[in-house]
């Protein structure tokens, strides 16, 4: 129609408009004639005069012959005293900047493959077009983001130097010169680890061959030495072969030693009461040898591949002989104790069971479960008459061990445990609602969970939890807080709460309640504490931080870009960092609000037939441009959901960031082991729609190679002090405290969004992208508005409401 405002009818004004209009309901068969007539397509009215039968002609000139005497001269023309309205310039703009569109193709083409050196350079070549303007401030954009990013790097390399320089004059001019105390050590290693990530590479090898940080080095090993003399397997791993496999990465050796002291730390600490007060006998209570067995049933079968008994044996042994090691070392404070003659009793017998004293020849058939079993029952027997722990403790080892040398994946989730296992899989747990810390060494509540007993009893952001049911707080472990503040539901804890806006300190009784986490979040909340999913507001583009993949993953999202879409939804980040997976079946969900058809993933099982899930129409939402930011803590579903929507058969989205985890496999979860445990383990490795697998980063370490998970189409790596800053302002962002925090003297820390795109890299990164892909759809971006000071302070004066 023509742009004619408070007309009553549209007038015509070209062939195009006509067919529009020809093609209504409310212009029949009578007008269509007429139209053309008026319009000056008489050929046309009159073979629509000839196709409506000669019965009505008479009809139909009649009406021209009138329209004639009123309309004399007029075509276009507006009445008199009618306000003509052009259209708007963001109507031209886009109509131009959609026919310049596919010139710019291969400079967003190259955008995003992340090469943009080479869309600069194609760039140049296509300046002459209006849509060249905005694809050349987005570049400008992404060198200037380059370049701050490097100073900081420059900076922060600088800092580290001077951070090394200063240890050693604090050595130096200490009362004892050559003698470091560990807190020195670990500040040098710190140092040394951050310089290091800084450099560029031919600073990283300096760095090493200073005679001061080889000296450090040296000494760091002599106390580690020492440490596992006495026992301290977690000072010499915290205190050493951390920084070794750190600095040296690919040494197996400080690989392999570091493993092993976090194995002798895990079994101290599983056979001492805890500081919360949970018993270690308390753990192992219900835990029978025929879950083992049931379990080896099970995966004899089902396991993803061939299980190989002789590595699991192996394993187990290994085990063994690292409890004894550690019931010699620490026997003060163990919940069970055994003499010197029994411990070494005890080794003597593990040297008959040598798993490589009964190696198969190359012909001879490979070992069984059976096999295994039967060392189990060995192992029991020689428990029985040396060491004489429980047996619960022996079985409870020696599945850990024979199990986790399958994969990181399988275990056996004993009868104490799972509780917290199914919270970690639902987000669901029964407690009060609330984000704990004690990062600075007070118990302090971080955010409430809203429409939770906490958001009702009066809690707030930044409260300090003095007490929990009368005792103090000062001395308990973070994990013993969570597990004295959760609890049954309908049963009630007293909380000891002190506000530090008023000092006032007071009890508050609440009762808990099933509380599910949200796995759905905005880039911040706003004043009223609702998420706030718009990040690019002036050019519709939208932002959803997904945490986790529950039941309710795929609704919630959907849920959530019908609301968006509302708005004016033009483009879409989607961000799965630091997002460990969940459910398989979400994270199919998630993929089929994208796509209208076709196999979204396929779990590919030892025996048995493939599962497929498959993508649906209903429900699929528009196809707006889409990116995902990944990082390598995105794992399982995340890697599903980036992996399918990249896939080549489809390419709906742009990953931005970094390689995802590669996990690459499916677990499955099963109380077949009956007493109360759970089985979780790998069934079957998944792929994605164009049949390729996502590699295991386990599988593909051991072949020294570093292609697994999933590969981002524009690689944006973040180093650590960007990760930190990142995080922090995110944390901050997503705080959620009442209503009246400010009113009674608390304060919210906001940012705004152009500090938050300057602190997370990857983030400007995915918004660069998905507008280069609006500018490639003839979308006219509005790119000021990130950036201008009126943008920043309506930021700002939103933060303080």
């Amino acid at each position: 129609m023509c742009w004619v405002a408070q007309a009553k009818q549209p007038n015509v004004c070209n062939i195009e408009q006509v067919f529009e209009l020809n093609k209504s309901k409310k212009a029949g068969r009578f007008y269509r004639p007429v139209i053309f007539w008026f319009t000056g397509h008489h050929k046309m009215a009159i073979w629509h005069f000839l196709k409506a039968g000669m019965q009505k002609s008479c009809l139909y000139l009649g009406v021209i012959a009138l329209g004639l005497v009123a309309l004399t001269g007029s075509s276009c023309d507006p009445e008199q005293g009618t306000q003509v309205v052009s259209p708007p310039a963001a109507t031209i703009q886009k109509s131009q900047l959609a026919q310049d569109a596919p010139y710019l193709q291969p400079v967003i083409d190259s955008i995003c493959r992340g090469d943009f050196e080479q869309a600069w350079q194609t760039l140049r070549q296509t300046s002459a077009h209006p849509a060249a303007g905005q694809m050349k401030q987005l570049l400008d954009r992404y060198f200037q983001i380059q370049q701050q990013r490097d100073q900081k790097r420059q900076a922060a390399y600088q800092e580290q130097l001077a951070e090394i320089e200063e240890i050693k004059e604090r050595i130096a001019d200490s009362n004892t010169p050559g003698v470091w105390d560990v807190n020195d050590i670990d500040d040098t290693m710190v140092a040394v680890i951050l310089a290091r990530e800084f450099a560029v590479e031919d600073q990283k090898a300096a760095l090493l061959d200073d005679p001061f940080v080889q000296d450090m080095l040296a000494k760091m090993k002599v106390n580690a030495d020492a440490d596992e003399q006495q026992g301290k397997w977690l000072d010499a791993y915290a205190h050493c072969y951390y920084w070794l496999t750190a600095i040296y990465a690919d040494d197996e050796s400080y690989r392999d030693r570091a493993e092993e002291l976090v194995e002798l730390s895990a079994i101290e600490l599983g056979l001492k009461d805890s500081s919360c007060g949970e018993r270690a006998a308390e753990r192992y209570e219900g835990i029978k040898v025929e879950m083992f067995l049931r379990a080896l049933q099970l995966l004899s079968g089902n396991y993803v591949h061939e299980i190989d008994y002789q590595q699991m044996t192996e394993k187990s042994l290994k085990r063994c002989r690292l409890l004894g090691e550690v019931l010699d070392k620490t026997q003060e404070s163990l919940a069970w104790s055994a003499s010197q003659e029994q411990i070494a009793e005890w080794n003597i017998g593990l040297e008959t069971f040598q798993p490589g004293d009964n190696q198969p020849s190359q012909d001879a058939e490979k070992p069984g479960p059976e096999s295994l079993v039967e060392f189990l029952e060995n192992v029991l027997v020689l428990n029985a008459i040396t060491l004489k722990l429980p047996e619960e403790v022996m079985v409870t080892h020696f599945t850990e061990a024979s199990l986790a040398s399958l994969d990181p994946f399988t275990a056996l989730v004993w009868p104490w445990n799972v509780k917290d296992f199914q919270k970690s899989m639902t987000q669901q747990f029964t407690g009060i609602g609330v984000e704990i810390s004690k990062s600075t060494g007070v118990l302090k509540v971080v955010s409430l969970l809203p429409d939770t007993p906490a958001y009702k009893s009066g809690l707030d952001a930044d409260d300090e939890i003095v007490a929990v049911n009368g005792e103090p707080t000062k001395e308990m472990t973070i994990f013993c807080a969570v597990s004295k503040i959760t609890g049954p539901k309908g049963t009630k804890v007293l909380l000891t709460i002190r506000r530090p806006s008023t000092g006032e300190t007071r009890d508050v009784t609440i009762k808990r309640d099933k509380i599910v986490v949200q796995p759905l979040r905005g880039w911040t909340r706003d004043a009223d504490g609702n998420w706030n999913n718009l990040i690019d507001p002036a050019n519709g583009i939208g932002y959803i931080r997904l945490t986790a993949f529950t039941e309710s993953s795929g609704p919630d999202l959907d849920e959530s870009l019908r609301k968006l879409e509302q708005k004016g939804l033009k483009g879409l980040i989607l961000d799965l960092r630091f997002n460990s997976g969940g459910y398989l079946q979400a994270s199919a969900d998630v993929v089929d609000l994208f796509i209208a058809e076709g196999m979204i993933v396929k779990s590919k099982p030892r025996h048995g037939l493939e599962t497929y899930e498959i993508a649906h129409r209903s429900g699929t939402h528009p196809n707006y441009p889409l990116v995902i930011l990944i990082n390598g803590s995105s794992a399982s579903a995340s890697e599903i959901v980036a992996g399918a929507l990249q896939d080549p058969k489809y390419q709906r989205a742009t990953l931005v960031g970094s390689r995802s985890y590669g996990k690459g496999s499916v677990q499955v979860v099963t109380p077949f082991t009956g007493g109360g445990s759970q089985l979780k383990y790998t069934i079957a490795y998944y792929h994605l729609p164009s049949n390729q697998r996502v590699e295991n980063r386990y599988q593909i370490k051991k072949q020294g190679g570093e292609n697994w998970g999933i590969a981002p189409d524009v690689e944006v790596k973040m180093r650590s002090n960007e990760i930190k800053e990142m995080i922090d302002i995110q944390r901050h962002n997503d705080v959620l405290a009442r209503t009246d925090h400010q009113a009674n003297g608390g304060s919210t820390e906001r940012h705004a969004l152009q500090e938050t795109l300057q602190a997370d890299p990857q983030l400007s990164m995915g918004l660069l992208v998905l507008q280069s892909k609006l500018a490639a759809e003839g979308v006219a971006l509005n790119l000021d508005s990130l950036v201008t000071e009126n943008a920043l302070a309506e930021s700002a004066k939103n933060d303080e409401q």
